[in-house]
C-alpha cells in the first residue's frame, strides 16, 4: 500500500484544500465526505474506501469492540491491507464527553490493529477553542486535548455515572494544526 508517511501528506493537503475554500466542512458527516472523496481520487484504484463499513465484513467478531462501524475504511481486495479512519467533528460543546467519544475512537483503532488492521488513523476537526485552548479546566480529561499531555492509560468517562472507561495502550499527543480562522485538526497515528 501507500506507504504511512504519504497519509500525513494526503491528510495535510486535504486540509489545505479545506483553508483555501476548494473543500467545504461544517459538520462531521461533512468532513468524512469529502474526505473520503478525496482519497478516493488520490489513492490507486486497486483500493476500496468505503464508508461506516461493520466490523463483521472483517470477519471480526463485533461484540468485543469499542464501536459496530468503522468511519472510513481502505482496503484491499484481498484485504491484505486495512486501514481504518476514525474522525470526530463536535458543533454542540460538551468538552467533556466528545473527548472520550474522541479516546474512544482511538482506542476502537488500537482494537482493530489488533485484530489485523495495518494502521489506523483518527482525525478531530474543531472549530471551538474549548477542545483545544487552555482554559480554566486544564486536568483530567481536558490535559491530553488542553495541555498536550500524551494520551495514554485508563480513560474514564468524565461525566454522569463514570462507570465507562477503557486502556488505551499507546502515546499518542494530540497536537493542533489551523486550517483557517478558528477550525484547528489534530490527527493521531495508530499502529
Amino acid at each position: 500500500m501507500t506507504k504511512m508517511n504519504h497519509f500525513s501528506f494526503l491528510f495535510k493537503d486535504f486540509f489545505s484544500l479545506v483553508a483555501s475554500g476548494t473543500i467545504d466542512i461544517y459538520n462531521e458527516f461533512s468532513v468524512q465526505h469529502e474526505l473520503g472523496f478525496y482519497l478516493r481520487s488520490s489513492l490507486p484504484s486497486i483500493y476500496s474506501i468505503q464508508f461506516e463499513r461493520p466490523t463483521s465484513f472483517f470477519g471480526i467478531n463485533r461484540s468485543a469492540f469499542l464501536k459496530k462501524e468503522i468511519d472510513i475504511v481502505i482496503f484491499s481486495s484481498n484485504q491484505s491491507e486495512k486501514i481504518a479512519i476514525e474522525l470526530k467533528y463536535p458543533r454542540n460543546g460538551q468538552y467533556p464527553e466528545q473527548m472520550f467519544k474522541a479516546c474512544e475512537d482511538i482506542c476502537f483503532i488500537e482494537q482493530l490493529n489488533a485484530a489485523g488492521f495495518s494502521k489506523g488513523f483518527f482525525i478531530m476537526v474543531a472549530d471551538d477553542s474549548g477542545f483545544y485552548a487552555r482554559k480554566q479546566k486544564n486536568d483530567g480529561i481536558y490535559q491530553f486535548f488542553r495541555m498536550s499531555k500524551p494520551l495514554h492509560g485508563t480513560i474514564r468517562k468524565p461525566t454522569g455515572k463514570k462507570d465507562q472507561s477503557f486502556q488505551i495502550n499507546g502515546n499518542y499527543p494530540l497536537t493542533w494544526n489551523t486550517v483557517k480562522n478558528k477550525i484547528k485538526y489534530t490527527m493521531v497515528t495508530i499502529g
